[in-house]
């Protein structure tokens, strides 16, 4: 279904980036954006989606912008497709048609990034990459404004929920693991338990670790309480309110592996590192976005939402991750649908094991 003003969009190349994108758009419907069809940009000469096919070559775009009435080029053409037609596409600017990359126009889409095509050089020349000190400074400040708060308005409640969790089931009340910081640096996480201590060592997945969650445990997950000791993480200087979520130590050796081994993820970026440029936070904007990872490929997809946090990371961001977690929060609800035994949107991948109780 089209929206009402919507802008028609032709992309320019047959890559594996140009068919993300048109799946992508055919995920949202009705849309800003409507696929008029394909240019042919010498890769396999067969149509991105049954309705959309490939109108022809790349020497013929000023008249396939023309008659397809493109209001904008998605310009997603492979890496060794030959040059690109500057020409055509500067006579199509001066005809007020938008020309956006393919890496630009999938993250303005769908909030994350384009991991399989992310290269070096846009690494390197992205203008947020490192946040500015005025704004990293004001996050750092305002998460330790609102951690000190919360810590003295909400002491009545952490005690209650600390003896309730004792009462519940044996244990500990807190479960405190290792995890992985700003710069790659350890530090030790608290949390509310809300799982049954394991016997003998467990999986970090939580849908391996379902049925060990508590009465009580699913009850905090559901509104996020057992998230309320992490203030003291804040002011200790491991975390900020926002940011990607801190994965186990574990798991941060087996992601970091398997993205430096599998070439379709690109083989010499250190993708999966990024994540370590900034200080975790309680929620995120992957947290917010997608949920909670109970496997490799939904860590994967997962961390695309990390990378784009890091990547274009802003006080406006940090804003619009706080609405929608309050929104969630207050809800009781995930921000995607996903089965009981994953969900928890405010939590990294990690099953509660003995091991790591205090």
């Amino acid at each position: 279904m089209r929206v009402l003003g919507s802008e028609r969009v032709l992309i320019l190349g047959t890559s594996s980036l140009a068919l993300e994108i048109a799946a992508e758009m055919a995920r949202r419907s009705p849309s800003r954006h409507v696929l008029v069809g394909v240019v042919h940009d010498g890769g396999p000469q067969a149509p991105l989606l049954g309705d959309h096919p490939v109108l022809g070559p790349v020497e013929c775009l000023g008249a396939i912008v023309e008659e397809a009435g493109a209001e904008r080029i998605v310009v997603a053409l492979g890496e060794h497709r030959g040059r690109l037609p500057s020409r055509q596409l500067l006579d199509a600017r001066l005809r007020s048609v938008a020309v956006e990359s393919g890496e630009d126009f999938y993250e303005r889409l769908t909030g994350k990034v384009a991991i399989e095509s992310l290269t070096p050089g846009r690494l390197v020349f992205s203008r947020r990459m490192i946040r500015a000190r005025y704004d990293s400074g004001l996050a750092r400040l305002a998460s330790c404004v609102v951690a000190t708060g919360a810590l003295v308005v909400l002491a009545p409640l952490l005690g209650l929920i600390a003896l309730a969790v004792k009462l519940d089931s044996p244990g500990p009340a807190c479960f405190v693991q290792a995890r992985v910081g700003l710069g790659g640096r350890l530090f030790r996480l608290i949390k509310f338990r809300t799982m049954r201590p394991a016997e003998g060592e467990t999986s970090e997945w939580a849908g391996d670790n379902g049925h060990r969650i508590t009465t009580l445990g699913a009850w905090l997950r559901r509104y996020r309480l057992d998230e309320l000791p992490q203030f003291l993480n804040i002011l200790r200087g491991d975390m900020n309110l926002i940011g990607p979520r801190p994965h186990p130590a574990t798991n941060f050796t087996l992601l970091a592996t398997v993205m430096r081994n599998a070439p379709e993820r690109g083989t010499e970026i250190p993708y999966y590192s990024l994540r370590a440029l900034v200080r975790p936070g309680i929620t995120g904007w992957a947290q917010v976005r997608f949920g909670y990872a109970n496997g490799l490929e939904e860590e994967i997809e997962k961390l695309k939402y990390d990378l784009y946090y890091v990547k274009h990371q802003s006080l406006w961001l940090d804003a619009r991750v706080i609405l929608e977690t309050v929104r969630i929060v207050i809800g009781g609800h995930e921000s995607r649908t996903v089965t009981p035994e994953t969900t928890h949107p405010l939590e990294g991948v990690a099953g509660e094991g003995t091991h790591h109780a205090a």
